[in-house]
């Protein structure tokens, strides 16, 4: 039992492996993301290198190949994440400023019919002002959220290691979605975790929300 969830145990001769669902509920067609995390149980430094993960999905009697997800895909994804932002909030804020600029003209019509322009510098001014306060919360805010993703990422993605004897290392491991098993049966996998020269396996049976 890991923080009131139970947790898969592999023990094999130099280490100890605990896996478990990263949330309570994971999404029907999204990644399944894993808790790993990894024991040295013997006494000369191991390597664990997350290229060396296998998922293979069991379907219809044949086996898929379940692509991990690492680090550094995740770190793309979340710079291309960013760019779009970005742009969305370059568009907002051009918009905002376009609006200052033509902020301060209007159009009057006079009781007797007559109409014409006008133009107020100080109107203009407050809109102005008020666009690149607005502007720079938002460009701010989009940074923030940016560095924010990318520490997460950095703190709880898992990455290749070393572990010394007696320590511990472990991280979440993201895998790509299963495909869509028949009849709504629950999709069987089986996850590899290799650690120096232990070999882990890790049977996995995801059903549906509330089975």
């Amino acid at each position: 039992m890991r923080d009131g969830q139970p947790a898969l145990v592999s023990r094999q001769k130099s280490s100890l492996v605990l896996v478990r669902p990263a949330s309570r509920q994971m999404q029907a067609n999204g990644r399944p993301v894993f808790v790993v995390g990894i024991n040295n149980l013997g006494k000369q430094p191991v390597d664990f290198r997350v290229g060396q993960v296998e998922a293979v999905q069991h379907a219809a009697g044949s086996d898929f190949e379940m692509k991990v997800v690492t680090y550094e895909m995740l770190v793309q994804e979340e710079r291309n994440r960013q760019v779009a932002a970005a742009l969305l909030t370059g568009l907002a804020a051009g918009a905002n400023a376009y609006s200052a600029a033509n902020a301060g003209h209007g159009s009057y019509t006079t009781p007797s019919g007559r109409t014409g322009t006008f133009y107020s510098p100080t109107a203009a001014v407050i809109a102005q002002n008020n666009a690149a306060a607005q502007n720079e919360a938002m460009i701010a805010a989009t940074v923030e959220t940016g560095q924010r993703n990318m520490a997460a990422l950095e703190q709880a993605v898992i990455k290749d290691n070393t572990l010394m004897p007696g320590e511990w290392y472990g991280g979440q491991l993201h895998l790509a979605p299963p495909v869509a098993s028949e009849s709504g049966r629950p999709k069987t996998y089986t996850i590899v975790i290799t650690v120096g020269t232990d070999r882990h396996v890790i049977d996995i049976a995801q059903g549906p929300a509330g089975a």
